[in-house]
């Protein structure tokens, strides 16, 4: 099958939703699929064996590391050279739309994928009041596609409340190797706890922007006075919370990536996450395949992963941050209940692996791409 996917972010950009596409087209092409990927310029022009047709784009004023890739006609050519037999639009936005257009004009069907729950960023940059219109224009994009993918049932449940139609799931994958118990070290530790590694060793990682709610991480440091703080990842926000955490345990990591990452994941005692904008938090199974055990807030798709005391903890992000406080704590404080949460992460995290998640997802192509043939006369 070829498969062409539009996507607003790719290599080399480091977040959730690369991750995910990169492992799935990684996947596709090794199971004899083609796959073309149409992004914004990012320097590199092939990935796995997939061709990668950048797009000329320009930082978003927001969000700088994001780039917006407005569509243009050569698209439409490299299209016609490639010769797909379904086109793949991951929130479509502005470059995705393109992939609508030509899904219509070329006859092909349209998958959609929902990653990134737009409509709650918008109040994190004070511009909740265009949130009604935001989700109109997402139905109206939405609803053009055969089959709109969601990556946690709690996305399901939100997109059908607003009227986007032919929901389903696609499941969670993680790389279980790469991150795994066995890459804990005493240097890494020492490393994200600025040479403490005897202290308790709070982690986050993932994009340094206002949605993520990092800030809510501080009076849980503050409770804690002998532990150290690691946020790991870069993002809009980094120079604001330099100087919101002044004065406490806190190490700006910058960006980790392959072992190094997943050995972080494991060096730590505890991985803090109170962002309340997940559509599934993809850097939550990562910590748990590396056996570190979860505090995170219960919204979005995060119940779909983490089970409250069992393999993780989950705090009412709508009361105050004493919920996450008392369970940080508990978690430092009981050895062996951490034992049994860090066995249970893992083994949670090792039932979703990236090779079932994209046969899910071929699965679904096929039945898209039979479905719009046209039936053989008799």
């Amino acid at each position: 099958m070829r498969i062409a996917l539009f996507t607003e972010t790719f290599l080399p950009k480091v977040d959730g939703i690369v991750t995910r596409l990169r492992h799935t087209v990684d996947h596709l092409q090794r199971h004899g699929n083609q796959v073309l990927v149409i992004a914004p310029e990012g320097g590199i022009t092939e990935h796995k064996g997939a061709k990668v047709y950048g797009v000329t784009g320009f930082p978003l004023p927001l969000y700088p590391e994001l780039k917006m890739a407005l569509p243009r006609p050569a698209i439409g050519y490299a299209l016609e050279e490639f010769q797909p037999d379904l086109i793949h639009v991951v929130n479509p936005a502005v470059l995705g739309l393109s992939g609508i257009f030509y899904s219509k004009l070329l006859k092909l069907p349209l998958v959609a994928s929902y990653h990134t729950h737009l409509p709650q960023y918008l109040q994190h940059y004070g511009l909740g009041m265009l949130e009604g219109l935001l989700w109109e224009l997402l139905k109206g994009a939405h609803n053009q596609a055969l089959l709109n993918l969601c990556t946690s049932t709690a996305m399901m449940e939100e997109l059908s409340s607003h009227g986007i139609e032919r929901v389903d799931l696609w499941q969670r994958g993680v790389d279980t190797e790469l991150f795994h118990p066995d890459l804990a070290s005493w240097e890494m530790r020492s490393l994200l706890s600025q040479n403490h590694p005897e202290s308790p060793l709070l982690l986050y990682v993932g994009r340094l922007s206002a949605e993520k709610e990092i800030e809510r991480i501080k009076p849980i440091l503050k409770a804690i006075p002998q532990a150290r703080l690691a946020l790991v990842g870069d993002g809009p926000h980094r120079q604001a919370l330099e100087k919101y955490f002044a004065g406490t345990n806190t190490n700006f990591v910058g960006y980790l990536i392959g072992r190094e990452l997943g050995s972080a994941f494991a060096s730590a005692d505890a991985f803090i996450f109170p962002s309340r904008t997940e559509t599934l938090g993809l850097v939550l199974l990562e910590a748990m395949a590396a056996g570190c055990p979860v505090v995170a807030a219960r919204s979005g798709g995060i119940p779909d992963i983490v089970t409250d005391s069992v393999n993780g903890y989950l705090f009412d992000p709508k009361a105050d941050i004493q919920d996450a406080i008392s369970a940080t704590i508990r978690l430092l404080e009981n050895q062996q209940e951490r034992d049994i949460i860090r066995q249970n992460a893992r083994k949670e995290a090792e039932k979703w692996g990236w090779a079932a998640a994209t046969s899910q997802l071929q699965d679904y192509y096929q039945k898209i791409v039979l479905a719009k043939q046209p039936t053989a006369a008799v």
